[in-house]
């Protein structure tokens, strides 16, 4: 892999990882419209945990407090409110967990990488994410979590295992729909980020392994790219969301659908 597809990768996945336009959705793009060839499902994963680490660092004290949860669950530490947020993050990643091993043992993945999927996902979840943000109320925050609303939040974010569905999209659209505030959707939809993309980091370990000295420097090159591109990328959404609606994002959405349904 040449260090431009790299840099290209990185950009690609850091800017749309956090933006709900969906980021595997534009990396299975890359392929289609460059002369390059596709990167695989490795470098997909490479480039996901190094966003992993973008939402460590900016969430940190977010990150500390669900640690101090964890601990508290069991009797290391003392801080119900942590515990609970905690357990209602686990709840809400199980979906997701669940539905990535059906699809990964199953060996469906590699029939989503198809430009038809990825348009149709871009237009249907972009106008329902345009529908929750438009008529969503902003009472919500992360701390008001409930049980229910977690895991309803975890539903949608199995969903985004779909090329074109998007993550952030897809949780950011069920916690704008709940009542969640946008910056709060977005907070929600980081932080239960964590543990499912932790999760596909494990399942990718041992082709990782597996994989030639080359193609493990090429992800890991890859994913040190993305680490900056995604934590600038979250700085801007956040500070972004606090004064502007999805509208944009949806916006985005619908045309490049109806642009790859057009040419492809």
């Amino acid at each position: 892999m040449t260090l431009f597809q790299q840099i290209l990768i990185a950009l690609v996945q850091g800017i749309t990882e956090f933006l709900p336009i969906s980021s595997s959705g534009h990396l299975i793009l890359i392929p289609h419209l460059t002369d390059l060839p596709d990167q695989g499902p490795l470098i997909d994963v490479a480039v996901h945990i190094g966003s992993l680490l973008a939402i460590i660092i900016y969430f940190r004290k977010d990150v500390a407090g669900l640690v101090r949860g964890g601990f508290a669950s069991v009797g290391l530490a003392d801080d119900p409110v942590q515990r609970r947020l905690f357990w209602f993050v686990v709840a809400g990643t199980i979906p997701a967990v669940a539905f990535g091993l059906f699809l990964k043992l199953g060996g469906y993945m590699e029939g989503f990488r198809t430009t038809d999927l990825v348009a149709v996902n871009l237009i249907v979840f972009g106008l329902l994410l345009g529908a929750a943000d438009h008529w969503g109320k902003q009472t919500k925050s992360y701390e008001d979590l409930t049980l229910r609303d977690a895991i309803l939040v975890g539903l949608a974010q199995a969903m985004a295992l779909i090329p074109g569905t998007s993550r952030s999209g897809s949780t950011m659209t069920a916690a704008r729909a709940l009542g969640y505030s946008r910056f709060e959707s977005a907070r929600f939809s980081f932080l239960l980020a964590i543990p499912a993309v932790t999760g596909a980091g494990l399942l990718a370990a041992l082709d990782l392994a597996e994989a030639t000295a080359a193609m493990q420097m090429d992800a890991l090159i890859t994913g040190a790219f993305t680490f900056v591109a995604a934590l600038a990328t979250m700085v801007f959404l956040m500070n972004f969301l606090r004064k502007a609606s999805m509208l944009v994002f949806v916006v985005y959405r619908v045309l490049l659908g109806l642009a790859l349904l057009a040419m492809f």
